[in-house]
């Protein structure tokens, strides 16, 4: 069996909070997805994981708090967890620039990967905390904001008693992410206490990868991929969108070629009878344990390459000339 994670980085925009939007509008934007047409943000990816039987894990980041005060993380912590989801933890330290009173003496920096080892270790803890106080289960996985993590960041997370990270994506190794791991890396592997799960994808080109993200990746190349790592036996496929990536890029409308790709996804699992939908608390480290795996990725395929740059394309075109929604 293959677990699927379905992973929701869930956060407020830092964007947001430099142009002055109240908590309030940044939450409903963000997080909700709120809209003249509805509500297209956790609760509606909530709605159609429910309808295929699947779980989705929302690292929620909680460092707004320390601008705005914890109080609003309980009914996101709340509305996920009620409803049978998994809550963990994701980290923005750009809110550092707006905190009142600096866990880390007034230090900061774009990403976690940015501060040394004791201040990760500060942070990481405290945002655990937060999240656990707002009545989220305990925390045992983490990504990072922007994947920016280092070494040091799967230290600290393995010196709180955190399990797991998920912070590698091959298109951000060198950049942004600067874990060493391998771009080939596809199966979890033991680093520094921690079992690393990187982020799934495919071949687009030839030495190329695609992140397996529901607004980077069609949904032919998301069936693809799934379907390969059922094929490989992969022992998991982790793919990654946003509480807000549903929505068209002002987050006022809509996008509906996102969310027909969200629910494609959904739907392939839940045709696939050796795909199981999975948390990080459904997995057993004991798969870090084998040797890493380094398996082929579904192969470039073209054609399907092609559709999806004309998919986008044409769907940059209707939001552009305001037709339909995005």
């Amino acid at each position: 069996m293959t677990a699927l994670l379905i992973t929701v980085d869930t956060e407020l925009s830092a964007s947001f909070q430099q142009r002055g939007l109240s908590i309030a509008d940044n939450i409903d934007r963000s997080i909700w997805g709120r809209t003249r047409d509805g509500m297209h943000g956790i609760g509606w990816q909530m709605d159609v994981l429910d309808r295929f039987g699947l779980k989705g894990v929302f690292f929620v980041d909680p460092m707004p708090a320390l601008v705005h005060g914890p109080d609003f993380l309980a009914p996101i912590v709340h509305d996920i967890a009620g409803r049978g989801h998994e809550v963990q933890m994701h980290i923005h330290t750009e809110w550092l620039a707006w905190a009142g009173q600096s866990p880390v003496d007034g230090r900061q920096g774009r990403n976690i990967g940015d501060f040394s080892l004791a201040d990760q270790i500060i942070l990481l803890g405290l945002a655990r905390d937060l999240l656990e106080r707002a009545g989220a289960p305990a925390i045992n996985a983490f990504r990072a904001g922007n994947f920016g993590a280092n070494e040091d960041t799967l230290r600290a997370l393995a010196k709180i008693g955190i399990a797991w990270d998920s912070s590698v994506n091959a298109a951000w190794l060198g950049r942004d992410c600067r874990i060493k791991a391998s771009p080939g890396q596809i199966g979890a592997e033991w680093r520094h206490g921690v079992a690393e799960l990187p982020v799934s994808g495919i071949s687009d080109r030839p030495g190329g990868f695609r992140p397996a993200q529901i607004c980077a990746m069609s949904a032919a190349e998301m069936r693809a991929g799934l379907r390969h790592a059922v094929a490989e036996e992969q022992d998991a496929y982790v793919a990654v969108t946003h509480s807000f990536e549903m929505l068209s890029r002002d987050r006022c409308r809509p996008n509906g070629t996102v969310k027909a790709r969200f629910e494609a996804l959904c739907r392939t699992a839940a045709d696939l009878p050796q795909v199981r939908g999975a948390g990080f608390h459904d997995l057993s480290c004991d798969v870090a344990d084998r040797p890493p795996r380094h398996l082929t990725r579904a192969a470039p395929d073209r054609m399907r390459t092609m559709m999806r740059v004309a998919e986008q394309a044409w769907a940059t075109w209707r939001y552009e000339h305001r037709l339909i929604p995005a």
